[in-house]
């Protein structure tokens, strides 16, 4: 009997991950075990942010610092900043890292790609990020507008990769259109890729995507990480990348909320426990609106209704209802169209509340700019249904995965 509880705590501890230790290695990890190899003699500098991080809680800022052999010249602070000190939006401002004395150059601010002056004393310009996954997030900008200016300036460019935390494989929405790129959208390629980091810059390098130069480009790969990993399945922790990605799932609901979010017409669960989960406003009957979109039989999501009061943001201080969203088959879920399908049921319900009918015109250019098309919204907004977008959202996400997967690194 003792035996049997014994095999049965083990194989519980193996279960969730804590006999057998994280199933993937970071980037970081597999370069420290190769003793920094590719460092030696070079001047470093670091684009990184809490994120960075090995399987232990260890910065890369740290890891770097510490490592022989290596001369970490200088630090580079992206949206939020290296140590995560500064709040969403706000500018970042150059700086001392206060634990190793190394500069630190803001490039969200004035500055979205480094400067000829803030590289010159780099011979390897260093991308460790955890991403989201989805192309409005802008740590993916940073990245391709780095490897741009080390293109311009025949500096190295090397990517410590890490895991898409939705999966390898999720590919969806229009490919980023001229008149809309922007930090949100600066490159053309889907709302979900289904790359990871180094995989990207693989792609961007080879496609022509960041400048008329091609950068001399590194990727440290993982050890251990496949195409149908979520986060949750690599083992790694979770450090939050901005203040409303708190957990690994949160990565999941971000693309099914946060065009709408854009709008500022309806809370989308920031300024609660739930950001990215909820569709929620004063007006809406949370259990019709659960009930309808139950009832369409949408792929691999169900909604609840939900009763919130949110502390801050839209709707804050107001009891407000609606619903909230549950992920059940992320392999079959259209996980960006989700939001239309909630503005269409909406549109019926209450047809004096169509969200692009009520929204703030001014909020117009951020929706058209994360979509990465004007004709989402002009389609869209002709009947509010979501038959009128799906074909030309969809219509570039075959074509895409074709062509990225020679830039696969895994399986």
């Amino acid at each position: 009997m003792i035996k049997k509880i014994l095999s049965l705590i083990i194989a519980a501890g193996t279960f969730i991950g804590l006999a057998a230790g994280p199933a993937v290695k970071p980037g970081v990890e597999v370069l420290r075990e190769s003793g920094f190899a590719q460092l030696k003699g070079k001047r470093v500098g670091l684009i990184t942010n809490p994120t960075g991080i090995d399987n232990d809680l260890k910065s890369t800022v740290d890891i770097l610092a510490e490592a022989p052999g290596v001369e970490l010249v200088a630090l580079y602070a992206p949206e939020h900043g290296v140590r995560g000190d500064v709040h969403a939006g706000d500018h970042v401002d150059n700086t001392v890292d206060a634990a190793t004395g190394v500069p630190v150059y803001s490039i969200y601010g004035k500055n979205r790609k480094p400067s000829a002056e803030m590289l010159k004393d780099v011979d390897v310009l260093i991308y460790d990020i955890q991403d989201n996954g989805c192309r409005s997030y802008t740590f993916i900008s940073t990245m391709g507008l780095a490897m741009e200016a080390c293109a311009e300036l025949g500096k190295e460019f090397m990517v410590l990769d890490r895991p898409n935390p939705i999966n390898g494989t999720k590919v969806e929405g229009n490919l980023a259109e001229e008149d809309c790129i922007s930090f949100v959208s600066q490159f053309a390629i889907p709302y979900l890729y289904g790359l990871t980091p180094g995989e990207l810059a693989q792609y961007l390098n080879g496609e022509g995507l960041v400048g008329e130069k091609k950068v001399d480009l590194t990727v440290v790969p993982m050890e251990g990480w496949k195409r149908d990993m979520t986060f949750g399945a690599t083992g790694m922790p979770w450090v939050l990348p901005s203040p409303h990605q708190p957990t690994a799932e949160s990565a999941i609901y971000y693309p099914a909320s946060g065009i709408l979010g854009e709008l500022g017409y309806m809370s989308i669960g920031v300024g609660y426990t739930e950001p990215f989960k909820l569709f929620c406003a004063e007006w809406i009957d949370a259990e019709a609106l659960a009930r309808r979109l139950n009832g369409r039989g949408i792929p691999g999501v169900k909604f609840r209704p939900i009763h919130i009061k949110p502390f801050y943001s839209v709707g804050q201080d107001t009891n407000i209802q609606g619903v909230e969203l549950y992920v059940t088959d992320l392999d079959t879920a259209p996980l960006s169209l989700v939001q239309f399908y909630v503005m269409e049921e909406l549109a019926d319900m209450y047809p004096e509340k169509k969200t692009l009918d009520n929204a703030n015109p001014k909020r117009f250019s951020m929706f058209d700019k994360v979509c990465g098309s004007k004709e989402i919204r002009k389609r869209f907004g002709k009947a509010h249904k979501v038959a009128d977008i799906e074909g030309y959202w969809n219509k570039d996400a075959d074509a895409f995965k074709a062509r990225s997967s020679k830039y696969y690194i895994y399986k």
